[in-house]
């Protein structure tokens, strides 16, 4: 790593772990690429990780917030910072394949229309299948339910080299993905009203809208410990995950489509409301009440986040929704058990 001439910045939110963040700098500091630089972001950690930085990796960029900015306002933070003309987001409870950043900033120069790239990404306990969070590319329905190459909802497959080819997909994890600095801000950065989870997949949605690609680049690995900064199974964690699926719905789409497919994804909130009360689970069924009841007092950050939207727009939802699933995910899945990967592959071609 050298200090000058920076091309590449790895960013990395955090929240507490030192263990968790020592596992990723050990990691990260072995990786074969000669102009990289590392921005530690850390959230108000209550553990004395800012000190640990310090005196362990002095080399490292920190900077200490003095509340916690979740991963959005986070890594809005490290970007300003940033060096380097490509960023790298990347979680802290990752492990690194040496060559995952040249193999992505590679793949981002072959094209001027590619905005980001993701690498495949493994979960860290079990290398054998897909991680959780973002598989082999990420990709999303009409109804704003995302799912992956690898992992559809909790359904996650062994990795035997089924998605080892590059494609172009919806959203790139933000486990860990490369993106063009400069795209970055003109698309507005993550949106900082999301606080944590989908934050990457609305970024993306933004990107496309402006006429740019989001691809994987298998080649590049990383293994992830998912859920160690908010457990799977949290309020917090469901609230976040239905409240910002309706945010990218409703802030995204052009007036038409938010009302014939936010009526749909309403349907679909009111079914998943009534199952989580049929299995007793009251941390989901109350997340989902929550997550509706806060778009009538919250108004006017849809009509901010739309205005925003509209202001980058060069591309047409019918030209965008081309890269979507063109029905819906839960009814593939839960309904008709369909094994929907042939249709991802037929959206591609």
């Amino acid at each position: 790593m050298t200090e000058y001439n920076v091309r590449v910045s790895i960013i990395i939110p955090h929240w507490n772990g030192i263990d968790i963040l020592s596992d990723c700098l050990i990691s990260l500091f072995k990786s074969k690429h000669d102009s990289y630089e590392v921005i530690v972001v850390d959230n108000a950690s209550t553990d004395g990780s800012q000190s640990w930085v310090k005196n362990k990796y002095p080399q490292v960029k920190l900077i200490e917030n003095e509340k916690n900015y979740g991963y959005a306002g986070g890594c809005n933070l490290g970007a300003l910072e940033a060096k380097g003309d490509f960023l790298v987001f990347l979680n802290n409870d990752t492990t690194q394949d040496p060559d995952w950043i040249q193999n992505l900033e590679n793949f981002i120069k072959k094209d001027n229309m590619i905005a980001a790239v993701q690498p495949k990404v493994l979960n860290y306990f079990n290398k054998n299948i897909f991680d959780y969070a973002g598989g082999s590319g990420g990709h999303m329905d009409w109804f704003c339910f995302p799912y992956a190459r690898g992992r559809i909802f909790s359904k996650q497959e062994r990795d035997i080299g089924q998605y080892n080819d590059s494609k172009q997909c919806f959203w790139s994890s933000g486990t860990a993905f490369m993106v063009k600095k400069k795209l970055f801000f003109e698309a507005g950065k993550f949106d900082e009203c999301f606080f944590s989870h989908m934050e990457e997949i609305d970024l993306c949605w933004r990107l496309q809208a402006m006429g740019f690609q989001i691809w994987v680049e298998p080649d590049a690995v990383v293994y992830h410990k998912n859920a160690f900064s908010m457990p799977m199974h949290s309020h917090k964690k469901y609230y976040l995950n239905h409240r910002n699926s309706l945010l990218m719905l409703f802030g995204n789409y052009s007036l038409k489509n938010t009302l014939v497919l936010g009526s749909g994804r309403i349907l679909f909130e009111l079914i998943a409301f009534g199952y989580s009360i049929l299995n007793l689970n009251w941390k989901h069924s109350s997340a989902i009440i929550r997550s509706l009841l806060y778009f009538p007092f919250h108004i006017n950050i849809i009509l901010r986040k739309r205005n925003k939207f509209k202001k980058i727009r060069i591309q047409k939802d019918k030209d965008i929704m081309k890269n979507m699933l063109r029905n819906s995910i839960v009814i593939n899945y839960y309904l008709k058990r369909m094994q929907v990967y042939s249709e991802i592959d037929s959206i591609d071609s």
